[in-house]
């Protein structure tokens, strides 16, 4: 008769040109609901933002995921993707739930502020980085690492939707 709903929203990509902007995580909202009287709802789980090709600058926006049933939006938004150089990307918003956290926004220097979500961690290192240097998106939702002019951005985590059903 009841369901805890989880949304978290997808990450967006790095920038990729001289100015170093990492991705943004999603959003993360959690809410228990009464199912009893609601036959339907319509699940959308966003992608990540995909990666920015080499000099290609603003990164790709993350997905929202969303759960609507007509009587409840639970909504964890997409990372926003870089628009203006000298600017970080913003973290996704949360609504609906019971409890609504944002995703941490993206600094537009190189080597501070990384973009995580709730249940994610973003891409800290370079597109440029392989092997045991390369790091990626652990969990979901986590900001994409940035490019530079000679090589591309990584891609943003995807979201994820969860439901646990409770009698």
């Amino acid at each position: 008769t009841k369901v805890m709903v989880e949304v978290q929203g997808a990450g967006s990509s790095g920038r990729a040109d001289g100015t170093y902007p990492r991705g943004a995580g999603g959003g993360y909202a959690k809410k228990l609901i009464d199912v009893s009287s609601i036959s339907t709802a319509t699940i959308t789980v966003g992608a990540g933002g995909a990666a920015q090709s080499a000099n290609g600058g603003a990164g790709n926006a993350g997905g929202s995921s969303i759960w609507s049933d007509g009587t409840n939006t639970v909504t964890g938004g997409g990372g926003s993707a870089h628009g203006t150089v000298g600017l970080g990307a913003l973290g996704g918003v949360a609504s609906g739930g019971d409890l609504n956290i944002n995703g941490q926004g993206s600094s537009p220097y190189s080597g501070t502020a990384n973009g995580h979500s709730f249940l994610g961690f973003s891409d800290w290192c370079s597109g440029n980085l392989t092997g045991s240097n390369k790091e990626t998106i652990a969990g979901y939702g986590g900001g994409g690492g940035h490019g530079y002019t000679s090589y591309s951005s990584t891609a943003g985590g995807d979201g994820i939707l969860i439901v646990t059903e409770y009698k």
